[in-house]
């Protein structure tokens, strides 16, 4: 059996199978401001109380501070609703982005299940979960049970090879596989990543390539945990290694299919307007004028990302044309980047710091594109008018491409600098 398989067998109490309809305990339901109020509304037409105050996360992440009278609204009934409940032991309000700061809260660890009305939840396979995302009308039912049901997945086995050389990153590589097999090309499947470039990778990469495993349509992505990965949940929870489970695929599992992906000779990849799957090698469009860039996000806006940028921009200046914002993706995060003097590079450079939060990735809060501009970013979607205006534009890169292009004014290889 693979990963996902031997969690929810474990969760069903009996062997599962691909296909087979299950209901099971949650170990974790997560919502953030956009998404609970619907979720509440529903919630309070099956019961008044929750199945588990200190397994509920609340973030306040899309639009804090709360930028008009709606989300204030929304945030408002969010709070009264917390306090009824009694969720406050994960009550989270403004220190960063939902899927940063859950796992900086120790509320990840491998064998659990997770589920959140938030479709990148499939982020926390990177610390060996079974985590998804859910409608709110499933998540209201999810706080008044503590189950919900799942068809067991068939899973994609991605095997990736190859050394990540100096200008490119995590993000390049799931690009690269999203741009293969297309949006829709995992539906409803498991992508399990694997590999010598996965076993060599760093608690952040992996978290950024699980977080897009829904944009090539997968229920879930996933990772065997490593050595780093075990080490950082033990910091986060303060158990020893031996308390973990930390599950991992026989070698003999059955897998719909298996796909090989050799980084060796990447360039960096841009998915370019207006679907995540319309990948192309930067060198195909470097030159192409853009109007803003952004470092930040869910996927990308962590201490490396933050790293990467600063490396390129240190002692050089953003062009006149363009605005440069930067969103550590936690309060954590941002704390550290100052401490390391990436703030004050950036500020030197002329970006704009903003708080953590999701704000631009989602056209909903600072960084909104109007009608014809263009942005480079390191979020995940490039939907038409993800960012803005419907007839605005979003590329889709690193963080070491971003910085670079701010620097020029055009999209721009880091290396040609």
């Amino acid at each position: 059996m693979n990963i996902t398989e031997k969690i929810l067998s474990e969760k069903a109490g009996h062997e599962v199978t691909p296909g087979e309809i299950i209901e099971i305990p949650v170990d974790l339901a997560m919502s953030h401001d956009g998404t609970s109020p619907p979720a509440i509304k529903t919630f309070e037409k099956i019961t008044d109380r929750v199945w588990d105050p200190e397994k509920i996360a609340i973030i306040f992440d899309h639009n804090v501070p709360a930028n008009t009278i709606g989300s204030a609204e929304f945030q408002k009934v969010c709070r009264e609703f917390i306090k009824k409940q009694n969720i406050t032991k994960n009550y989270i309000h403004g220190e960063g982005i939902c899927h940063q700061v859950v796992p900086e809260m120790g509320l990840v660890e491998p064998g659990k299940v997770i589920v959140g009305a938030d479709s990148h939840t499939c982020t926390y396979g990177a610390f060996g979960a079974f985590s998804t995302g859910m409608g709110a009308t499933d998540l209201a039912m999810v706080w008044a049970t503590g189950k919900t049901w799942f068809m067991v997945p068939e899973a994609i086995r991605m095997n990736i090879t190859g050394e990540l050389n100096e200008y490119i990153a995590p993000k390049d590589i799931i690009l690269n596989i999203i741009g293969t097999i297309g949006i829709a090309g995992a539906t409803y499947k498991t992508a399990e990543f694997c590999g010598d470039t996965i076993e060599k990778m760093g608690v952040e990469g992996r978290a950024t390539m699980c977080n897009m495993a829904i944009e090539m349509g997968a229920k879930n992505g996933i990772m065997e945990p490593n050595r780093e990965v075990i080490d950082y949940i033990c910091r986060r929870t303060g158990k020893k290694a031996s308390q973990l489970n930390v599950i991992k695929s026989d070698a003999d599992a059955q897998y719909e299919r298996e796909l090989d992906f050799d980084i060796t000779d990447l360039e960096p990849q841009i998915a370019c307007p207006n679907d995540v799957d319309n990948v192309k090698g930067i060198s195909k469009i470097e030159g192409t004028s853009i109007d803003q860039c952004l470092i930040g996000s869910c996927t990308n806006g962590r201490l490396t990302d933050l790293k990467d940028a600063a490396e390129i921009l240190e002692g050089n200046t953003i062009d006149d044309s363009i605005r440069l914002l930067i969103l550590p993706a936690s309060r954590e995060i941002y704390r550290q980047a100052i401490e390391l003097g990436y703030i004050n590079t950036f500020i030197d450079a002329g970006a704009i710091i903003c708080n953590p939060g999701c704000g631009p990735c989602l056209g909903g809060h600072m960084g909104v594109l109007s009608e014809g501009e263009s942005c480079i970013s390191t979020t995940n979607r490039n939907f038409k008018g993800r960012m803005g205006d419907p007839a605005s534009e979003v590329y889709l890169s690193n963080s070491k491409v971003v910085a670079a292009s701010a620097i020029t004014g055009t999209i721009t290889n880091p290396k040609d600098l």
